[in-house]
């Protein structure tokens, strides 16, 4: 294991770091509650770019690089990939993406992870956006989103659920303790949704600006 975060930590250190200070913003939520669509608009309306640590770690293993070739060994021996270098990918993107102001969707997924994260990066996020929505409705979405068998589907969607309740549910009682959560109740329509994120972001950059 220790080989992947070497690799992971040398790339990322041949690459010159910057001094910039970063903005982030985690945003959380189950599977079905609406994250991608809002991260959507948040980018197109508040200049954020949009990083998921799955789509960076599907990348980098399809990139050819060594790091992906761990990468992908680790997933298909079934064994999770470690924080760091989850991190070192997130961290490269946003040295290389030109931007300081970030939305990191789907992580960190347990306390660990943030905590490595904050460690790592030495970067604590501005507040963390978190899509509430009741089992129930993720169930109904995902249903309507995964068309096939019904019962299958329940049994996966449930399991899904129950793992991101049991991971990140402590990593929202943290940064609530610290004052940073703002909950968004994901279960109403996407325009409704959008204004209570529309605030967010305003009141937000107010207090940037001042």
């Amino acid at each position: 294991m220790g080989s992947v975060v070497d690799a992971a930590n040398k790339e990322v250190n041949e690459s010159s770091p910057s001094d910039k200070k970063f903005t982030v913003v985690f945003v959380l939520g189950g599977p079905g509650s609406g994250k991608g669509t809002q991260c959507a608009n948040i980018v197109q309306h508040f200049g954020y770019s949009h990083l998921s640590a799955g789509d960076l770690l599907r990348a980098e293993q399809n990139s050819g690089s060594e790091n992906g070739e761990m990468i992908k060994n680790m997933i298909n021996d079934g064994q999770i990939v470690p924080s760091e270098v989850t991190i070192k990918l997130l961290q490269r993107a946003m040295e290389e993406s030109g931007n300081d102001k970030f939305l990191i969707d789907g992580f960190p997924r347990n306390e660990e992870n943030r905590a490595a994260f904050e460690s790592v990066t030495g970067i604590e996020p501005e507040f963390v956006l978190f899509f509430d929505c009741p089992e129930e409705e993720l169930e109904k979405r995902l249903l309507n989103r995964n068309q096939g068998r019904e019962d299958d589907n329940i049994k996966t969607t449930r399991k899904r659920f129950k793992v991101y309740m049991e991971s990140s549910l402590p990593v929202i009682e943290y940064y609530n303790s610290k004052g940073k959560v703002r909950k968004i109740d994901g279960s109403k329509p996407i325009e409704e949704v959008f204004e209570a994120v529309k605030e967010v972001f305003t009141s937000t950059n107010d207090k940037v600006a001042a």
